[in-house]
């Protein structure tokens, strides 16, 4: 269904509220606090009930800017049950806000349930903006702005992930150029900057911006192995987002990037998923890729 939209806006912006029910997405910091804006505790003090990852984080908010609401934990393991009677609630005229622990709600975080209940419900929708982790990142990490492509948390698992890596490294070789963003748990960022050299190249450029708008806010640029290598070394803290830059406008098949590419997915997989992984990657049939890889294995024994 096309999205609906506030029937009286106008209203909203001179009065700040609205007769009947009304869906606010409000954004949250990502860090400092004086990034919270006017219009958004605004929203939150006059609903009804505002909706929130972890109410121990969106308690402290509360106490900051002086906000006294009812909130309710709506999280991934609770949404899909608590979604008919929120949508009751704005239906008998409730005003209810939905935030994040940090940044826009939906990005990464639970609510899309909720969203395209209300919309469907004609329930009106709408959104105060503000800080964005992925967003802020790109901004700062000296890669092209646009297109960007934001592709959320990769999977926690190395085989998985890289597979998931393949399919965009498969979308390049088919025409996709754009900066690819990511967060990540600083507990996995080693190993996957680790994968990302191994499906996006070595030469390929690499940021990582850590504790965006904090005391530690940190950027840096390099390859993705450098990166890895790092943060071997010296494990990070805090909230992580990942960009990798644009694919180079014209790539031709490079038999010495196929066997890196083979012999570094070879380390960790087996002959066969090592095969199928860089098959998808670099576009190439699988049987091609699989007889390649057998010789390298082979090779090896030797």
């Amino acid at each position: 269904m096309p999205p609906r939209h506030v029937g009286s806006m106008a209203d909203i912006q001179k009065n700040g509220s609205v007769e009947g029910g009304l869906l606010t997405l409000v954004a949250t910091p990502i860090g400092n606090l004086g990034d919270l804006s006017p219009r958004a505790v605004n929203a939150m003090r006059e609903a009804d009930l505002v909706l929130c990852e972890d109410t121990r984080v969106t308690a402290r908010l509360f106490s900051e800017f002086n906000i006294h609401v009812r909130a309710e934990p709506l999280h991934e393991h609770n949404e899909r049950q608590r979604v008919p009677g929120l949508i009751a609630r704005l239906e008998e005229g409730q005003k209810i806000a939905l935030v994040s622990d940090a940044g826009m709600p939906l990005l990464s975080d639970p609510g899309y349930r909720l969203v395209r209940a209300a919309i469907e419900a004609g329930v009106p929708v709408t959104a105060v903006p503000g800080p964005n982790a992925a967003l802020t990142a790109l901004v700062l990490s000296g890669l092209p702005p646009h297109p960007y492509l934001f592709v959320g948390f990769p999977p926690p698992r190395s085989a998985a992930r890289r597979e998931s890596f393949a399919v965009l490294r498969a979308a390049e070789r088919t025409g996709l150029r754009a900066t690819l963003i990511w967060h990540e748990a600083p507990h996995r960022l080693a190993e996957m900057l680790a994968d990302l050299a191994i499906v996006f190249g070595d030469s390929r450029p690499t940021v990582v911006a850590r504790e965006l708008t904090k005391r530690f806010e940190e950027v840096r640029r390099d390859t993705a192995a450098a990166l890895a290598a790092l943060y071997e070394q010296a494990p990070p803290r805090g909230e992580i987002t990942v960009l990798v830059g644009p694919s180079p406008e014209k790539e031709d098949a490079d038999p010495a990037d196929l066997d890196r590419q083979l012999e570094a997915a070879l380390a960790t997989s087996s002959v066969k998923d090592a095969a199928t992984l860089v098959a998808t990657a670099v576009g190439l049939p699988r049987k091609v890729v699989y007889a390649r890889a057998l010789e390298l294995s082979a090779a090896k024994k030797k």
